[in-house]
């Protein structure tokens, strides 16, 4: 199992509607050719992700792959991501047909500020 570096533990989700509300409410948009991404600065130093991929995106297989893609670039760039921010991505209708450098492209903005 390795020592958890990369892990994408439960406290690391947005799981609740509030929380996904919240964020989407009082974020900020930043939109990508197959992503919308809403970013919310918060006072508590866990950085938490959440994602929607609607039935738009493709069947479950489609879905659960970008899903898949989204985590992985997220757990390899978690300690690059500023601390203590809500992100909520959201998949457009053409994400299931990206590979993963391109998922990485797109979401290469959140790394850099």
């Amino acid at each position: 199992m390795g020592n958890g570096l990369y892990s994408f533990p439960k406290v690391r989700h947005l799981r609740k509607s509030s929380d996904f509300q919240r964020v989407r409410q009082g974020g900020k948009r930043r939109h990508s050719s197959n992503f919308i991404i809403v970013v919310l600065h918060r006072s508590n130093s866990l950085t938490r992700l959440g994602l929607t991929v609607s039935r738009k995106v493709g069947g479950a297989v489609q879905r659960n792959r970008v899903k898949r893609l989204v985590r992985e670039f997220f757990r390899n760039n978690i300690n690059e991501l500023p601390v203590g921010i809500d992100i909520s991505i959201i998949a457009k209708i053409g994400a299931a047909d990206i590979n993963y450098s391109r998922i990485c492209e797109e979401l290469r903005f959140l790394v850099e500020k």
